[in-house]
């Protein structure tokens, strides 16, 4: 059986086809019942994120072009205008797929971590669904191994690759633990939100989101137990905050130079790290003439993550090698399933022919034939039996003439 993987993400689809081909949670249970009962796939694997979807599964070519319609069926898709965005990848090809994107090797932002654990929950769902046989356990141990290692011996999510993450990381290294860090967080967009997020995995509890619709802040404050401010509020609360981080879409700027100099004044001039995400830019320009104000814009942050980016390309190419290896010692041991498999059908044919020769003798004995008469034939048929079959295999071997076969049938027969 081959090993498929089959799916779309941000490189092959439009965001609007990965929402309709997207797997609910609740979904996937159903899902993996039905490829296991319609299709007899006693291996599969589905793996649903905002930006791909993909299944893992064992099978034969037919059975691949089978769960293709499944899919368009499954979501209520038209199979013209799915197929020209799907990727089949088989064997080698999908096992080294599968281990980059566990890596974060094959995400929209490269080398992002949060996919490992995404890959990890939706084996732990197959495996409960009772689709995981021992072909898939062994590729996905495999798979986490090697994704495990790019992640400690390289560098691939050692430097910030988004303007958000890259915002966070720098307060961490002025602050240190920001645990005890009071954050003013203005706007309530998808920035803000990842930005929040970010703060939050650092450690972040002491949050406030300010925003000109206070609903829109209300459900952002809610996902991570921030207070809630109007704009109006912003010139009051500032003192309040060590860091302020904004991404409106106002035309105007929102945070002004006197506005932070007051707030200054009453921290008794402790200093203030600011960073402005938006364009247009929220916070005036003039801010960073003050001697306690620091200010970054997104021009600043973008130049950081450019780098950063140069520097996790590099990692990505080292971890392109792990991967490579990675695929390639799984593949060597799926050959020697196959070996295995041969081995083990030999000696049950030599033990079925020993079984046979002895219940021959018993009851030659039985009859009261000469025992040593017997033994004699018993050891003559058993001799001829088990050597007739390697012989002529090997008789071929040397015959064929190929390099070394001396040497192989000395190794085989122990000479």
């Amino acid at each position: 059986m081959a090993i498929f993987a089959l799916g779309i993400n941000h490189k092959t689809a439009p965001v609007a086809l990965r929402e309709k081909l997207a797997f609910a949670p609740e979904q996937v249970p159903e899902a993996l019942q039905q490829l296991a009962a319609k299709l007899q796939l006693v291996d599969a694997v589905i793996l649903s994120t905002c930006n791909r979807t993909e299944l893992y599964f064992s099978g034969g070519a037919e059975q691949a072009e089978q769960v293709v319609q499944w899919l368009a069926q499954f979501h209520q898709l038209s199979l013209p205008d799915l197929q020209p965005h799907l990727y089949l990848f088989q064997d080698q090809q999908a096992v080294q797929h599968l281990m980059r994107v566990a890596a974060g090797l094959d995400s929209l932002v490269l080398g992002e971590p949060q996919i490992f654990g995404q890959v990890k929950q939706s084996y732990n769902q197959s495996r409960q669904a009772g689709t995981i046989q021992p072909l898939f356990e062994r590729l996905f141990q495999k798979t986490f191994a090697v994704a495990k290692d790019v992640r400690t011996e390289t560098e691939i999510g050692a430097n910030a690759v988004s303007v958000a993450f890259a915002a966070v990381t720098l307060a961490k290294q002025i602050f240190g633990k920001l645990d005890n860090v009071r954050v003013l967080l203005i706007g309530a967009g998808e920035t803000i939100e990842l930005v929040a997020r970010h703060l939050s995995e650092q450690g972040a509890t002491k949050l406030s989101v300010a925003n000109r619709t206070y609903e829109r802040a209300e459900n952002l404050a809610k996902q991570f137990n921030a207070q809630v401010l109007t704009l109006a509020q912003v010139p009051s609360r500032l003192a309040e905050a060590d860091i302020v981080i904004s991404s409106t879409a106002s035309t105007l700027p929102i945070v002004g130079k006197g506005m932070v100099e007051q707030a200054l004044r009453q921290r008794k001039h402790k200093p203030m790290f600011l960073v402005d995400l938006a364009v247009p830019r929220d916070i005036e320009q003039q801010v960073s003439e003050l001697e306690d104000a620091y200010l970054y814009t997104v021009d600043d942050l973008q130049s950081i993550v450019a780098q950063n980016l140069n520097h996790r390309q590099h990692a990505a190419a080292q971890a392109g090698v792990m991967i490579e290896t990675g695929a390639n010692e799984f593949q060597q041991w799926l050959l020697l399933q196959d070996k295995a498999d041969w081995l083990r059908d030999y000696r049950q044919r030599c033990e079925q022919v020993k079984q046979e020769l002895l219940v021959r003798a018993q009851n030659q004995l039985a009859a009261g034939q000469d025992p040593e008469k017997v033994l004699q034939e018993m050891a003559n048929k058993l001799s001829n039996r088990l050597m007739h079959s390697p012989t002529q295999a090997i008789r071929q071997l040397l015959q064929s003439e190929q390099p070394d076969a001396s040497e192989l049938v000395k190794v085989l027969v122990d000479l």
